[in-house]
């Protein structure tokens, strides 16, 4: 399992861990039990850990578990995040019917899948981005100012990335040499979701590699806002303007899927296609790859989970859960903590800032953090540690305090990305 591991920007901490192999997008990969998994040997608190008496009251909004009161079943249900729809039967019935459609049909069966599932009619000649488009596009400043803030750091990355995959050869005996040439694919396409929310974020986390990686042809297609006439989310097309990204067409999910990887009238075959989204593109991704399409792994719903002790601050670690619970009705989030007093404070912390949010994204918080999630009072770190590694988390936040950070962090080995302290950005 390789993991990014990033630390705050403006804390005194601030300093690498450590630094490995990421993706464009999360890395998963099978969960351990937790009887597999190495339990840190530090030194156990010689007080009780503060709140541990197991009185989590009445929390608003994040289930309330206890770990050493939760029986196997309880703890397998914690660990088992909703991939189950992308291997249901119907629904990948329905979505091999819409991939034949385009593959047979083109750019008409991607405008018949926009009316019938976007309730979008649209003609085939609109379906790509005119470029009055992407110069008209505009957001706040605030926003514009993040996402160049975020392409800048995603360009350092990547390029560092690409120092370290240089092409290489070795003699492996005299006369014969082996090695490996490093090289940019020749096209992909990016998906980029849209409907539950703006994500401008998918489109330059997928982006800025592969313009960093040097890939020649980049298209990208995204579902039109939804109750519109065919309009693109804006911040998308900012992004596609500042990374100089022309072929954008509006589009169905799967049917965009089907279209990247069959090729259309108006839409130009790639080699690969990557970006997450709803179970249904992610079985057309699956089924893509029997067409000869490289896609990328098998992604479930969003996952997020933080380790906190009573040293964290439970208004940065609302925020903080929320980024992730947002994002749908099938997300999960989980609180891992040795503290009782943090778990109330940040549920009541939780309640106030879902009151901000649209109704749609605090019905998806709610979910991610009640029935998919919530909270875990755990006895220790250590114990916090196991639980993390067998839930095997897409992002994993560590808000413990300094003289714990080194322990914590050295025990996690499954995860995709580790955030360290809650400066981190």
């Amino acid at each position: 399992m390789f993991m990014l591991y990033l630390t705050p920007l403006s804390s005194d901490r601030s300093r690498l861990k450590r630094l490995a192999f990421t993706s464009a997008t999360p890395l998963r990969g099978p969960r351990p039990t937790p009887h597999c998994i190495r339990t840190p040997s530090w030194p156990q608190p010689t007080a009780p850990v503060e709140g541990l008496d197991g009185n989590l009251g009445c929390m608003n909004v994040m289930r309330r578990q206890v770990w050493n009161e939760m029986d196997p079943d309880a703890r397998a249900a914690l660990m088992h995040r909703g991939i189950d729809d992308i291997f249901d039967p119907e629904l990948r019935a329905s979505i091999g019917i819409i991939l034949d459609d385009v593959r047979l049909r083109g750019d008409a069966a991607v405008c018949d899948a926009l009316a019938k599932f976007d309730g979008i009619t649209l003609t085939p000649n609109q379906l790509r981005v005119r470029t009055s488009e992407f110069e008209q596009a505009v957001v706040s400043d605030a926003v514009e100012e993040a996402i160049d803030d975020a392409i800048v750091h995603l360009r350092i990355f990547n390029e560092a990335q690409m120092q370290q995959s240089r092409d290489w050869s070795i003699e492996s005996e005299p006369g014969l040499t082996v090695g490996e040439k490093i090289t940019p694919i020749s096209s992909v396409g990016l998906f980029t979701p849209s409907g539950k929310a703006s994500y401008p974020s998918v489109a330059y986390q997928l982006a800025v590699p592969a313009v960093v990686a040097g890939v020649p042809k980049v298209s990208l297609v995204v579902p039109p806002v939804p109750g519109g006439t065919g309009e693109i989310d804006p911040a998308v097309l900012v992004v596609c303007r500042k990374l100089g990204i022309e072929n954008v067409f509006r589009v169905n999910g799967p049917a965009g899927i089907a279209a990247l990887g069959f090729g259309t009238e108006s839409i130009d075959k790639v080699v690969k296609v990557v970006g997450p989204g709803s179970p249904a593109v992610t079985i057309a991704q699956v089924e893509m790859q029997r067409f000869g399409t490289s896609t990328m792994m098998l992604l479930g719903p969003t996952e997020s989970l933080v380790i906190a002790d009573q040293t964290a601050d439970p208004v940065r670690l609302a925020a903080d859960l929320l980024i992730e619970a947002e994002h749908g009705t099938d997300s999960s989030v989980v609180l891992l903590t040795t503290s009782a007093v943090l778990a109330n404070a940040t549920d009541i912390e939780l309640d106030r800032q879902l009151g901000a949010l649209p109704e749609v994204r605090a019905a998806a918080c709610r979910a991610s953090l009640g029935p998919n999630g919530g909270c875990v009072l755990v006895d220790d770190l250590a114990t916090a540690v196991v639980v993390a590694n067998s839930y095997a988390a897409e992002h994993l936040q560590v808000a413990v305090a300094d003289a714990d950070v080194d322990r914590v962090v050295d025990g996690l080995v499954n995860a995709g990305e580790i955030l360290i302290g809650q400066d981190t950005p």
